[in-house]
């Protein structure tokens, strides 16, 4: 399978956007600096997750969230009360 995820930083509350064929390793990646994106609000925590059959297709997902505001406003406005719920889980 291959992810497309969506992470939160605890610090700012900074939304990233990627994909992975392995979740687990991918965030410790986030949250020991070896991503430099990320590098700066650690930590991060997954707020989102699709899987995929095929590496092409979550790519283009991930492609379409970054460069096409529009597409990913609306999956904000679709899961906000995931992201807001999240905060509270974290704490």
């Amino acid at each position: 399978m291959h992810w497309l995820y969506i992470i939160k930083s605890k610090e700012n509350g900074e939304l990233y956007i990627g994909s992975t064929g392995n979740l687990v390793k991918r965030l410790a990646e986030h949250n020991t600096g070896k991503s430099r994106a990320t590098t700066r609000y650690k930590p991060w925590f997954f707020v989102y997750i699709e899987g995929y059959f095929s590496k092409d297709d979550a790519l283009h997902r991930e492609r379409n969230l970054k460069y096409f505001g529009k597409v990913y406003a609306q999956l904000k406005r679709r899961i906000k009360n995931s992201l807001q719920g999240a905060e509270k889980v974290r704490g």
